[in-house]
């Protein structure tokens, strides 16, 4: 198991949940998914260099079936094991090389299934070069009741590059039983660096069933989905997206939706809170589309 799985075990928001499922060990065999993308220019388009994949993590090929940018890769991560169970450790690596572009997203919703024992974990090793695109916002993540578990994203961006990251949480099953804030513990930390290791920014969300704070209205207040979209970017384009996004409060449909500046003029954040997830979607592709047409009009020679 890669060592950076290793080091999430000692968590302190997972001490307390170190037993391990009697049906099969955690991160024993079949519970450790590994997934790695490496993108490369070649004249007019990117291709999928390097790709390998141990189950239940899987991507069959890159497909180019965007009609506003044709030579984009888009590679969709499948899960073949009915979500993230308990045990689970899942690695994934993905290196876009310098004048490269690519789209990485889920097939579907990630369901984080109801634990009795032990916890998941996810590590994620992104590498975005000079004069690069990485476009990776996968589908929800839905916790479930009981549900454990602890995601780390640790991305080198050079200061050139556009990264297009994020994560869409929903707080259980809403239609179901009303599983809104029964999950167990969700975890989850973004650490950014510079190819020379200077550390841009970190964050890291930290949400438990029993937090006080839950639905105070700063916080999720009546709301269910949470988006944390990071746009890392130059300068000159971060102030662009600054000038042209307009914040959002849709009263009739339930979203706000706003763009604050990251330290170290690093680029910016999108924050989405709403109470469907089909509406959150809507609101973050409205965002990635004002990001590409920037980097498709000023940045690259595509």
């Amino acid at each position: 198991m890669h060592k950076s799985l290793q080091k999430m075990d000692s968590l302190p928001e997972l001490q307390a949940y170190q037993d391990h499922p009697k049906q099969m060990k955690a991160a024993a065999t079949g519970k450790v998914g590994v997934l790695e993308l490496d993108f490369e220019r070649k004249n007019d388009k990117t291709v999928l260099t390097h790709l390998y994949r141990v189950t239940p993590l899987l991507v069959q090929q890159a497909l180019y079936w965007d009609e506003s940018w044709p030579g984009l890769p888009i590679c969709s991560i499948i899960s073949v094991g009915g979500g993230i169970l308990q045990g689970d450790r899942y690695y994934l690596e993905v290196n876009v090389k310098d004048n490269a572009y690519a789209c990485v997203n889920t097939q579907s919703a990630t369901r984080v299934q109801e634990m009795d024992t032990n916890y998941a974990t996810q590590y994620q090793h992104i590498e975005v070069g000079k004069n690069a695109y990485l476009e990776y916002i996968p589908d929800s993540t839905i916790l479930y009741k009981h549900s454990r578990s602890a995601f780390e994203n640790t991305i080198i961006a050079d200061p050139s590059s556009v990264v297009l990251y994020g994560e869409t949480i929903m707080l259980g099953r809403k239609y179901y039983h009303n599983e809104r804030f029964q999950f167990d513990v969700f975890s989850s930390a973004v650490n950014v660096y510079r190819p020379n290791s200077d550390c841009v920014f970190s964050e890291k969300l930290l949400l438990t069933e029993d937090e006080p704070t839950k639905n105070f209205n700063a916080v999720m207040q009546h709301f269910d989905v949470f988006a944390n979209i990071v746009c890392l970017c130059p300068p000159d384009m971060q102030q662009k997206i600054v000038e042209s996004y307009v914040f959002s409060h849709d009263k009739t449909l339930n979203v706000l939706a706003g763009v604050s500046q990251l330290p170290n003029q690093a680029g910016v954040v999108l924050r989405v809170v709403g109470q469907e997830s089909y509406h959150v979607h809507a609101e973050i592709k409205c965002f990635t589309k004002l990001v590409r047409k920037f980097v498709q009009k000023g940045m690259y020679n595509l």
